[in-house]
């Protein structure tokens, strides 16, 4: 009988069971007629061996202990690889997700099912923007993302996601004639002109179907937000239909500020990281987060152009986990149009890899410049 919110584990529940089988056998047994005519009529020792043998027989067909798989032999392996090639040959195993960055697709394959990957900048370089722009992308694919904006409200969230949305159906222009989106600090004054402002409350009525994935955003300021991981794992327990969690930023879970066992300088950070890989490889879900580099001093003197600059693995903030834990770590930058993505750790490979993509994030841009445009051509692009 299936009973809900049922905590104990599959092991402790079995033991019980057949604990429980192995009385009622026993207990049938003592109480049988079969017990008493053996107890009157046979000599003692006949008696006990007769009462040993079936003691014996009801330990080994009800083991009241439950005997833990210690591993997998070659031959279970055996059958196990080829069952689970031809699942995905047939793409059921696990789902490969497409980032919105084609040289980044060749390098890594993509966002895997079970896999978590993580994205790092220093302070305000654009951290959380590159997360909307992947998940523009992923929506677009049809899948259905959880996020939980730790330091983003709703509306602003939105109107992010609206602006890269609306740049790539290319609704504006600007004087280089570079394709761009709805600029995104006109929809967080209100202050867009008339038509343009038609056009985005219509689309933002109907984004719902624009787009073939959902969407489950939880915001700051949100009630419905939250911050352990026990609730991250209930949720996606209740709603087996999410494909990715975007957590934006790490540190936002309250885990990773809470008590640890081994008592050690950053110790619960590490484990919060821990229990996020664990989760999201048992729920099958492609996991995403976002976390702040260590910030280096600028060497550019007042006045100068500051220069793209990737941070290093080196520089993660919080726990040195969370590097350990992701599949890839992607580092970013960008500044005056321009901006840089790389990969500093690449356990499927493309460690050390750098992407050159053209930078107009008020406008919703964020892409690899068209390869049929000369090289130069955006070096000096600095938006309207």
């Amino acid at each position: 009988m299936y009973l809900p919110e049922v905590t104990d584990s599959f092991e402790y529940l079995a033991g019980e069971l057949k604990d429980a089988s192995g009385k009622r056998d026993f207990a049938e047994y003592i109480n049988s007629p079969a017990f008493e005519q053996s107890y009157e009529t046979l000599p003692t020792e006949a008696f006990i061996n007769s009462l040993t043998d079936r003691l014996a027989r009801i330990k080994m067909e009800t083991r009241t202990g439950v005997l833990e798989k210690v591993g997998n032999s070659f031959s279970d392996l055996a059958v196990m690889f080829g069952h689970e090639y031809e699942q995905r040959k047939l793409g059921k195993s696990f789902k490969l997700w497409r980032t919105p960055f084609e040289s980044l697709n060749e390098e890594i394959g993509g966002l895997y099912s079970g896999d978590v990957y993580g994205i790092m900048a220093e302070s305000g370089r654009g951290k959380t923007y590159l997360s909307a722009a992947i998940i523009d992308a992923l929506l677009r694919q049809g899948a259905n993302v959880l996020v939980k904006s730790y330091e983003v409200k709703w509306y602003s969230w939105m109107a992010r996601l609206l602006s890269i949305a609306t740049a790539h159906e290319e609704v504006l222009t600007d004087e280089r004639g570079v394709k761009v989106g709805v600029p995104n600090k006109g929809l967080l004054s209100g202050a867009l002109d008339g038509d343009i402002e038609s056009y985005v409350l219509e689309f933002a009525t109907k984004i719902n179907d624009y787009y073939p994935g959902n969407l489950i955003l939880q915001a700051k300021g949100d009630g419905e937000l939250t911050r352990t991981l026990d609730e991250l794992d209930r949720e996606l327990t209740e709603h087996p239909e999410i494909d990715v969690v975007v957590i934006d930023p790490f540190y936002g879970l309250a885990d990773v500020y809470g008590q640890n066992s081994n008592k050690t300088t950053g110790g619960a950070a590490e484990q919060a990281a821990r229990r996020l890989e664990a989760i999201i490889g048992a729920h099958d879900v492609v996991g995403i987060y976002t976390i702040q580099a260590n910030t280096e001093k600028q060497e550019t003197e007042d006045g100068a152009v500051r220069e793209i600059k990737l941070p290093k693995r080196d520089q993660v903030k919080t726990t040195k986990a969370v590097l350990e834990i992701a599949t890839n770590l992607f580092v970013f930058d960008a500044v005056n149009g321009l901006g840089k993505i790389g990969i500093e750790k690449g356990r499927n490979g493309g460690e050390g890899i750098v992407i050159e993509l053209l930078a107009l994030m008020d406008y919703g841009v964020l892409r690899e410049p068209d390869k049929r445009t000369q090289a130069g051509q955006f070096a000096s692009v600095s938006g309207f």
